[in-house]
């Protein structure tokens, strides 16, 4: 008779290291769309004196163009329980420390004049909330990382459980 063996896990079953705790795309705010088609309107002005049609066709291109950019440059934040990912980057769990958040003049601050120039940044202007998170891997010089986000409570949460 086989003997069944509960400690090996099912084919489609995902390990808990994997298992995303937190994720969020930071997402142009809306007046940044509103800007992007205001300078794809400028098309119109530019080729207008040479035809309606062309400036129109222009205004979309641009639109397109901003659109595109705009979409392959949010980045994301993700949280699993082995790794941390921060747009292009990402670090084991094991080498990161306490999570502090910062608003308003606070977070200025942090962006500002209190800003280690070692420090990895993915910040986006439009996103006030900044929540820096401590590196604590000895082999990297790094010593802090510093993200925008939109639900800073929640990612704290996360990494500092």
């Amino acid at each position: 008779m086989p003997e069944s063996s509960a400690a090996v896990p099912a084919p489609n079953s995902t390990p808990s290291d994997a298992t995303v705790m937190y994720s969020e795309k930071l997402w142009p705010n809306f007046w940044i769309w509103v800007m992007a088609a205001g300078l794809s309107g400028a098309g119109i002005l530019v080729f207008a004196p040479i035809s309606m049609t062309a400036g129109l066709t222009a205004a979309v291109v641009l639109f397109t163009i901003l659109t595109v950019l705009l979409v392959l440059s949010t980045p994301a934040i993700t949280v699993t329980g082995s790794t941390l990912r921060v747009g292009r980057a990402t670090i084991e769990r094991r080498f990161v420390g306490a999570a502090t958040a910062f608003r308003g003049p606070e977070a200025t601050a942090e962006r500002g004049t209190r800003l280690n120039g070692l420090a990895f940044m993915c910040i986006r202007g439009w996103i006030d909330p900044v929540v820096r998170i401590e590196i604590t891997d000895p082999s990297d010089r790094t010593p802090y990382w510093l993200t925008s986000t939109r639900h800073p409570d929640k990612l704290i949460a996360v990494l500092n459980s």
